[in-house]
């Protein structure tokens, strides 16, 4: 159904415009044009033609309480199009949230909450960081994927304690980007029928007309995706926008794009419907003309009528009124089911059971066995602990990525409970996703891919890390020992790349213990995305009896082996790679004499998270002797050898061959280690 006139809805139930509504929706437009000219930066020409649907929306249809803006079960709203970030702002301060009226003068300022795009810290009812488009789209996705799965494992016939909506306004940006059509298709898949997106079709982008590069029939894009159409001609049209949203409420089994034809700066009688009122303010002229065009009042700045106040306030007390029945819900199923009103409880707050990590897998001495094995051991071991708070999936690759879990059922449209997820060949919105579902709350997600496409999911990585989502990342086939499929799948700059990534934490483990150690401090980690670097190729367990034990690895490097005395050389590495500077240890010792500590360093940002004195324990700055090993790009090893010291490391791309021959060749075996260990002496 494309057109959103049609009556499905009852006419009683629907709004009836009246001046206090006008009123209310200019006030929200001038807020955004007062505080994007005061900042003489931001984007005033989308919150102009939103502000009627987002009115609708949030006075009539989202379920929120102001008093408490992390009630478990309000509708999640998400403002993708977050360039109209003052959309937001305005609706936020209007309705009773803990946001002033200083704040929102202080737009796009130092110190303020309301940043030039919404960030998920800045303010507690902001539900996810939006800004490069088509991420909120795909956090949507996963916060409605979080809503049915919380509701299929702790909805009872008598008591419903998970039923809420996801809401997001995309724009055309948004529906450009490629993230979006993957995320779209994921949810037409899923039939998330709690996700309903209202799409602000202003027809304008930066560069002017979207016919310039976007004439494709959006409609019938989203019907082949799956979703549940309509359409709103006049975006002024209250009736029209109610309407659709209750069509779009009633139909449960399919995601909703309610395409919503606005115009960009409306009211501007010289930049309505142009590019120049996408992404700067209108000027001081324009305001005034635009002001009075709407009849409103010139003076003073960031004026909001008393009734305005009023009106919107009435959105706080219909919020408390569900809250407090949630409440009472809440209360009502502790009594009734303790237990899974417990486990509810500790999944929402995000605590992990006591003796979560009580099984970890045993490895043998000298068993040869891939890290990324021994990842997927481990989260089989993990798994029945932790419980169904741990889910997730693989984008197409799960055979590779070891991240399914024996006896889990596959979450899809007719499995809501499953705790195994297949994305697809989707890796953008899969992180994307993983996103939402983490802000949601009530889940930690993890999601697999090989580490070379971590390229194609970069921008929701970075947001994770942004936005301090926990996700975990399970990124396989790490170097060039995956071997054949060649140089388009070994991964070289990608580690240092990653690492360059404020917040995010890489781990890569050196064998089958520390793999294991991996996963526990991924899972502790609660303040960001863990990403995890495993490799395809079989790597021996190292002898944790004669070598220091694994969980050294929480402090990020740790003395894997060392002689008396002061050490002559340090010899470093991660992952695969350690096993080599084990074996050039010990030819140096018996044919060169030499005093050699070897150090594993499966994360550099655990490691700068110790203090100085453990990190000169590890690294005594005296012994300027060192040699570094791993492959991938040096970059960066510089920090640890220092001007004396030595990388080897690979600075092109790799090739196919067998794996073995790839590690041979590039140089990454005992022996190159033993000589670059005794040219870094002599120099």
């Amino acid at each position: 159904m494309r057109d959103a006139s049609t009556p499905d809805a009852s006419s009683a139930d629907l709004i009836e415009p009246t001046d206090l509504d006008r009123s209310a929706i200019n006030t929200i437009r001038f807020l955004a044009v007062d505080a994007v000219q005061k900042a003489e930066s931001g984007h005033p020409g989308m919150p102009m033609g939103a502000a009627p649907m987002a009115y609708v929306l949030w006075t009539r249809h989202l379920k929120h309480d102001p008093a408490h803006p992390d009630w478990d079960d309000r509708d999640r709203f998400i403002l993708s199009a977050g360039h109209g970030s003052m959309l937001l702002y305005a609706l936020l301060h209007l309705t009773g949230y803990d946001l002033s009226m200083s704040e929102l003068t202080a737009f796009r300022q130092w110190g303020s909450s309301t940043a030039g795009h919404p960030e998920n810290l800045l303010h507690e009812a902001i539900e996810v960081t939006t800004g490069p488009l088509g991420q909120g789209f795909a956090n949507g996705v996963g916060m409605a994927m979080a809503e049915r799965y919380l509701a299929a494992h702790f909805n009872t016939p008598s008591h419903t304690l998970v039923n809420h909506h996801t809401y997001a306004i995309v724009s055309d940006g948004d529906l450009m980007e490629g993230i979006s059509s993957e995320a779209a298709s994921l949810a037409g898949h899923q039939g998330l029928g709690k996700l309903i997106y209202l799409y602000d079709d202003n027809h304008i982008s930066i560069d002017g007309s979207t016919d310039l590069a976007f004439t494709e029939d959006v409609d019938q894009r989203f019907e082949a995706f799956g979703w549940h159409v309509q359409a709103v001609d006049d975006g002024n049209d209250l009736p029209a926008i109610d309407r659709a949203i209750q069509n779009a409420q009633a139909e449960t089994d399919r995601p909703s794009l309610i395409r919503v034809r606005t115009h960009i700066g409306y009211g501007s009688p010289g930049k309505q419907d142009t590019a120049a009122a996408h992404g700067a303010p209108l000027g001081p002229d324009e305001v005034e003309r635009t002001k009075k065009n709407l009849g409103w009042p010139t003076e003073p700045t960031f004026h909001v009528p008393d009734e305005v106040y009023d009106a919107m306030s009435r959105v706080g007390d219909r919020g408390s009124a569900a809250y407090e029945a949630w409440t009472q819900t809440h209360a009502d199923y502790a009594e009734t089911h303790p237990g899974k009103a417990s486990r509810y409880d500790r999944w929402m707050e995000g605590r992990l059971p006591n003796g979560w990590d009580a099984d970890l897998p045993a490895f043998e001495t000298g068993q040869e066995i891939a890290t990324r094995k021994a990842s997927g051991n481990t989260l089989s071991a993990l798994a029945p602990n932790v419980g169904d708070y741990l889910l997730g999936g693989s984008a197409d690759l799960t055979g590779s990525n070891k991240t399914q879990v024996e006896g889990r059922d596959v979450q899809q449209k007719d499995t809501p409970a499953g705790s195994y997820l297949h994305f697809g060949v989707r890796e953008h919105a899969m992180a994307g996703a993983a996103n939402g579902m983490t802000l949601h709350g009530g889940v930690r997600p993890y999601v697999g891919t090989f580490l070379i496409f971590s390229d194609y999911m970069r921008p929701s990585v970075r947001l994770s890390a942004l936005s301090e989502a926990p996700v975990i990342y399970v990124f396989t086939h790490d170097s060039i020992g995956l071997g054949e499929d060649g140089p388009t799948h070994q991964p070289i700059e990608h580690l240092s790349s990653l690492r360059a990534m404020p917040n995010l934490t890489l781990i890569r483990p050196a064998d089958g213990p520390e793999a294991a150690q991996a996963w526990v401090a991924a899972l502790e980690n609660t303040g960001g995305p863990t990403a995890l670097s495993l490799t395809r190729q079989t790597v021996p367990v190292l002898d944790r009896d004669a070598l220091a034990p694994a969980d050294g690895l929480h402090r990020g490097a740790y003395v894997l082996d060392d002689d008396d005395g002061t050490p002559d050389v340090i010899l470093m590495a991660t992952g695969s790679e350690v096993q080599h500077i084990v074996a050039a240890a010990d030819v140096l010792r018996e044919e060169d004499g030499l005093d050699v500590r070897l150090v594993s360093m499966p994360s550099w940002e655990l490691f700068e998270a110790q203090s100085d004195a453990y990190r000169e324990t590890v690294l005594p700055p005296e012994v300027t002797a060192r040699v570094a090993v791993e492959a991938a790009s040096p970059h960066g090893w510089e920090r640890y050898v220092g001007r004396r010291g030595a990388v080897i490391g690979i600075g092109r791309f790799g090739a196919s061959a067998p794996g073995e021959t790839n590690m041979q060749r590039f140089g990454f075996t005992p022996e190159n280690v033993v000589a670059h260990a005794r040219t870094v002496l002599e120099g």
